[in-house]
C-alpha cells in the first residue's frame, strides 16, 4: 500500500480529486487531498497567497503522514512540490508530476514560459501577469481545462473554480541537488492536453529527467476524463 498526497493545479481545489480517491483506495491505496491557500474552500484572502504558503501546506500535509509519501502535482501543483521536495524530501517516497510544470533552480513559471526573460525581472506593466490574480477563464476552461470530460463533471468542475493568485507564479524556487534532486520522479503525460500541451510537459521533462513517462490519452484533466486509467497510471508508479 502507498499513500499519496494529491495537489491541485490553479483555479482548483481538492474537489477536482473527487473521483480518483476512491479508485485509489479500490487499488489499496490511500489518497489525501486539501486546498491550497486561496484554492477550493480555503478563506485564505487572495492577495496573501504566496508561493511559500503553499509549499508550507504540503509539506504540513506530507510530515502528518507516518511514512513516506508519493506526492502528485497537477498543473501548476507541480511547482507546489517541487518546492516542498526541497524542504521535506526525508519525506517523499517519489514525486509525481501530472501535466505539470517542472521547474528549475532560479526559475518561476514567468521565467519558465517566457525563456527571454532575465531569472531576476518583473513582470512589464500592462500585461497578463502585471495582476494581483487571474479572473477564472470560464468561457474557455471547457476546452482548456476539460476537453475530453463528462458533462456533468465540467458543470461541476466550472461551479467550483476560483481565480488564481498570481505571487505564486512570478517566485522562483531555490533547489538543491542534495535535497530537490535526490527525490525519484515519475511524470505522467496526457497527449491530448490543450492547457499545458504536450510539447511543453515534453520540453519540461527535458530540462528535468524523470525516472518513469507513462502516458494518457486524455486533455488536461484525466482526474475526471479517466479516473480509473489515471488510478492505474499511479499505482503503476508505487
Amino acid at each position: 500500500m502507498a499513500t499519496f498526497v494529491l495537489v491541485h493545479g490553479a483555479f482548483h481545489g481538492a474537489w477536482c480529486w473527487t473521483k480518483l480517491v476512491p479508485e485509489l483506495e479500490r487499488r489499496g491505496h490511500r489518497a489525501v487531498a486539501f486546498d491550497l491557500p486561496g484554492g477550493g474552500d480555503d478563506q485564505t484572502p487572495i492577495a496573501k497567497v504566496t508561493l511559500d504558503g503553499y509549499v508550507s501546506r504540503v509539506a504540513d500535509a506530507v510530515t502528518r503522514e507516518a511514512d513516506s509519501v508519493i506526492l502528485v502535482g497537477h498543473s501548476l501543483g507541480g511547482m507546489s512540490i517541487t518546492a516542498a521536495a526541497e524542504r521535506v524530501p526525508e519525506r517523499i517516497r517519489k514525486l509525481v508530476y501530472l501535466s505539470a510544470f517542472i521547474l528549475r533552480d532560479g526559475e518561476s513559471l514567468y521565467t519558465l514560459l517566457d525563456p527571454t526573460a532575465p531569472a531576476d525581472s518583473v513582470p512589464p506593466k500592462g500585461s497578463s501577469w502585471d495582476i494581483v490574480f487571474s479572473p477564472v477563464p470560464t468561457a474557455a476552461a471547457p476546452n482548456l481545462f476539460y476537453n475530453g470530460c463528462p458533462e456533468a463533471d465540467v458543470a461541476f468542475a466550472l461551479a467550483r473554480l476560483r481565480p488564481q493568485a498570481n505571487a505564486p507564479r512570478l517566485t522562483r524556487v531555490s533547489l538543491t541537488p542534495g535535497r530537490f534532486g535526490r527525490v525519484s520522479r515519475a511524470y505522467i503525460e496526457t497527449t491530448d492536453d490543450q492547457a499545458v500541451q504536450l510539447a511543453m510537459q515534453r520540453g519540461t521533462v527535458a530540462n528535468t529527467p524523470c525516472q518513469e513517462i507513462p502516458s494518457l490519452p486524455t486533455g488536461h484533466s484525466p482526474f475526471f476524463a479517466a479516473p480509473a486509467a489515471l488510478a492505474e497510471a499511479l499505482a503503476s508508479l508505487v
